[in-house]
């Protein structure tokens, strides 16, 4: 039985990073993976990495072909495709990555700084003794041997599988299981164009409630006429196929004649506010494990990234008191709240929004105005904006008996507003805890209720 500091199960964007901060703290670090070496950092995703990101947790930008292409913002097509947003601020520009170089160049970092890497190595289960999780059962899948790990703290960073957080104890206060309607089943494959396409510094992303029912479709060119091309849907009620919806109506677009299918597959994605509570007695949730993408457009790198960083500072603190308690790794709550969480919150209910909005409510909403560019751009940095309604738009949407669509987008900038401003009075400790989350459960009633049930 071999013994450590720290186990990070999943060597993905969040355990890497996790890793890399405690091992360079001193602490003896394991991150174990199913994957075999080679082929971690491959998976199944946009591909997209805001440059601020790297910024946040202290990252150099990479040479070595890890980014493919620069991008400069997005751009944001209407069902009908008549009106478009273009979304350009520093916090939107960026880069496509090659995901497998990336995922190598981050693997390397916490290797370097002195972790362990146990590829081809299954998470079984946590192990947990008196309340405390103190290790985890794996298997090798070479050998087929089952193994223990011990550790004074486990780190989940699995993913959306998220292997430990769905079995640990009730007691813990750790939230078990998502619920479908805040997944996105999405479909992505990577394809090779006929020749590269102009203009292509641009994310694209095209919303059409009938293609893509609580998603979108994007388009992020990659280098060498290269396309990262796919579709999300929300799996509420019966949802449709995503690769079904694909094929039926994002490959019969002119630009992909006579393109060639170099990789494709599906995942999914948890898109919705974090957990509540994101630790336990010797355990802390990371990454799409804790469901920290981004609820409007999915991203997911970024995030999950900042949670490694943070959660590795405060766990360094905390074995440094010789406490690997909740109550010692709380702050790695609090400081996630305060820098991404509650936007990531805000944006929640906005999801709820656009999710009951009809195609022409969402054609004319973009067309006369009801959320600018700007108004967009500053829900997405978690800014107060406020509704400028023009007399021109309120005659047309009265005309057209769209009146409550109007008060729906009211409602739910207001509600966004008292969602953000909650989440930046997360709890500094433990105890008052409770009561924050029973006003959190009000708050999102309220929202379901007037925006979606």
């Amino acid at each position: 039985m071999e013994k450590f500091d720290v186990i990070v199960v999943g060597a993905g964007t969040a355990g890497c990073l996790a890793a890399k901060t405690v091992a360079e703290a001193g602490l003896k670090v394991c991150v174990i993976d199913r994957k075999g070496r080679e082929e971690i950092g491959e998976k199944i995703c946009g591909d997209a990495l805001g440059e601020h990101h790297l910024k946040t947790v202290g990252l150099e930008k990479p040479q070595g072909g890890e980014l493919e292409k620069r991008i400069e913002g997005v751009k944001v097509y209407s069902p009908d495709l008549e009106t478009v947003f273009t979304i350009a601020y520093e916090d939107y520009v960026g880069y496509m990555l090659n995901r497998r170089l990336f995922g190598q160049w981050l693997l390397k970092k916490a290797l370097d700084e002195g972790a362990i890497l146990f590829d081809f190595t299954q998470c079984l289960e946590p192990i947990t003794e008196k309340k405390f999780v103190t290790g985890v059962l794996a298997k090798n899948m070479k050998t087929g041997e089952n193994i223990e790990l011990k550790g004074k703290v486990v780190l989940d960073a699995s993913g959306f599988t998220a292997v430990i957080r769905r079995k640990l104890p009730k007691e813990m206060g750790i939230e078990s299981e998502v619920v479908n309607e805040d997944v996105e089943a999405c479909y992505r494959e990577i394809r090779q164009l006929k020749m590269e396409t102009e203009k292509a510094e641009y994310c694209e992303i095209y919303l059409n409630q009938q293609v893509t029912p609580g998603g979108y479709t994007w388009i992020f060119t990659k280098g060498g006429a290269k396309v990262n091309v796919g579709l999300g849907v929300c799996m509420r009620g019966k949802f449709p196929n995503p690769r079904n919806q694909f094929y039926k109506y994002v490959l019969t677009k002119p630009l992909f004649e006579g393109s060639l299918l170099l990789k494709g597959g599906v995942w999914y994605d948890p898109t919705r506010r974090p957990l509540d509570n994101m630790v336990g007695d010797g355990v802390a949730i990371l990454g799409d494990a804790a469901c920290l993408a981004n609820p409007i457009h999915g991203g997911g790198i970024g995030p999950s990234m900042l949670s490694g960083y943070l959660a590795g500072k405060t766990i360094v603190e905390a074995l440094e008191k010789g406490d690997a308690s909740k109550k010692s790794l709380w702050h790695y709550n609090r400081k996630y709240m305060e820098m991404y969480g509650a936007k990531q919150a805000g944006l929640d209910v906005f999801r709820m929004f656009l999710l009951e909005s009809r195609d022409e409510d969402l054609n004319y909403g973009m067309k006369y105005k009801l959320l600018t560019e700007e108004d967009v751009l500053k829900a997405g940095l978690g800014k107060e904006f406020h509704l400028n309604v023009t007399e021109t738009a309120k005659r047309v949407f009265r005309g057209l008996k769209r009146i409550r669509s109007l008060n729906k987008l009211r409602i739910t900038v207001n509600l966004m507003r008292e969602v953000k401003a909650h989440y930046g009075n997360y709890p500094e400790t433990l105890e008052n805890f409770e009561e924050w989350r029973m006003k959190r459960e009000t708050l999102f009633r309220e929202a379901r209720s007037k925006l979606i049930e």
